[in-house]
């Protein structure tokens, strides 16, 4: 009877965690870090809270900031689409994002593209392909969502590559948090796949990464 409950435990765990499996094992190849990321023209940069008084980014996300901005530097990517919630519970997700690349790292705003409705990874990934006509891209996130990321990416039809962000100002308690977070959000990003949901917001083509990059 024992063996039995546990069999059934095991099962369970296995049933429970394919999902995670299935997004960290179809990442494995197509993640980097910054000093060795392969080149594209686009660096998407997925948002996320932005500090309390909503004008500054986050300490996750400037170092996402902090590391798309350094791929432009060294010559592998030539535009930022930054992707997150316009109207974001934090604040402003996409104008905070615009404001400190530009401003405070100094990327051209010619090179900075804004996407206000990427309210979720998967819509992010969507958005990227059907709204912003880009199939390459290089996905900056942190270390724990970087391989859910690159595989939404790449499930939509993006040939997509991730880059892990740097977090210096990240303290090991929330790391492990978000880590947590991550297994379980591996769930809800397999069921949307799966499913193949459309994005919370439809829009029309939008030419801004296409003019960026003819600049």
């Amino acid at each position: 009877m024992r063996r039995r409950v546990v069999g059934v435990g095991v099962v369970a765990l296995l049933l429970a965690s394919a999902p995670w499996l299935w997004t960290t094992i179809s990442a494995q190849g197509h993640l980097y870090d910054a000093s060795d990321a392969p080149t594209a023209d686009v660096v998407v940069v997925l948002g996320t809270a932005v500090a309390q008084d909503g004008r500054e980014p986050g300490a996750r996300l400037s170092g996402r900031l902090q590391t798309a901005a350094e791929l432009v530097r060294d010559g592998r990517a030539r535009v930022v689409l930054v992707s997150g919630d316009g109207g974001g519970t934090s604040g402003d997700e996409t104008s905070v994002m615009t404001a400190y690349l530009t401003e405070r790292l100094g990327v051209d705003p010619r090179r900075v593209v804004a996407d206000p409705h990427g309210l979720d990874t998967y819509d992010s990934c969507v958005r990227v392909r059907e709204v912003y006509g880009v199939t390459r891209v290089l996905v900056v996130t942190q270390s724990y969502h970087l391989a859910r990321a690159v595989t939404l990416c790449r499930h939509v039809g993006l040939d997509a590559d991730g880059v892990a962000a740097r977090c210096d100002d990240c303290s090991a308690t929330l790391l492990v948090g978000k880590t947590v977070r991550d297994y379980f959000a591996s769930g809800k990003a397999a069921w949307d796949a799966v499913r193949r949901r459309p994005p919370a917001v439809v829009s029309p083509a939008d030419p801004g990464v296409r003019d960026a990059l003819r600049d």
